[in-house]
């Protein structure tokens, strides 16, 4: 299946204020239904607004992004590896306790001094996710908006976001969604 990618036009994007609204808290299913329809409608505008951000993070602090990234993906890789060899590494402790906490301090101490650049990552990281989140959680959705994200749903055409929600079970199964759309065309 061919993966689409469309670019809304920027006043699509920021309308105006009479196309954003505070979501309804006490309907937590409605809410997540406005932020998944325009996390795939709009899903290139955020890719955009995200790039330009961590660009602009990166380009103020290109050494802090760059050492906060390593010890992230550091971090990550060394959390799996130990998730997948328990075995060693208690054999490791028993064998050599010295050495094993000499690794800890030294590792503790790394990413304690490390720790201002993984903050400027994470920030340049966390900060587009969150405006992404808000904008979608605030935009009211439009016909057009409704109907691309129904094909979507029906399996009509695929897009990247679409895959990411279909991974993380956001997305409801494409028959429920189906007989959806088609009860309210008969409304």
């Amino acid at each position: 299946m061919e993966v689409q990618v469309a670019l809304r036009a920027w006043d699509d994007f920021f309308p105006g204020s009479d196309r954003f609204a505070l979501p309804d808290l006490k309907d937590i299913s409605k809410w997540n239904n406005r932020v998944v329809s325009n996390l795939l409608y709009y899903q290139t505008n955020y890719l955009m607004v995200a790039a330009a951000l961590v660009s602009i993070v990166g380009f103020l602090s290109p050494l802090n992004m760059l050492i906060g990234g390593t010890v992230v993906v550091l971090v990550f890789l060394g959390f799996v590896w130990m998730s997948h060899n328990k075995d060693i590494l208690r054999k490791l402790k028993k064998q050599y306790p010295t050495t094993f906490v000499v690794a800890i301090m030294l590792s503790s101490y790394f990413l304690i001094s490390y720790l201002g650049d993984v903050m400027v990552f994470m920030f340049g990281i966390t900060l587009p996710l969150l405006l992404m989140f808000v904008h979608a959680s605030l935009r009211l959705r439009n016909i057009q908006n409704k109907l691309q994200n129904k094909m979507e749903g029906i399996g009509l055409k695929k897009t990247p976001m679409g895959f990411i929600l279909d991974a993380l079970e956001q997305q409801e199964d494409s028959i429920n969604k189906l007989a959806d759309y088609i009860s309210k065309v008969k409304e």
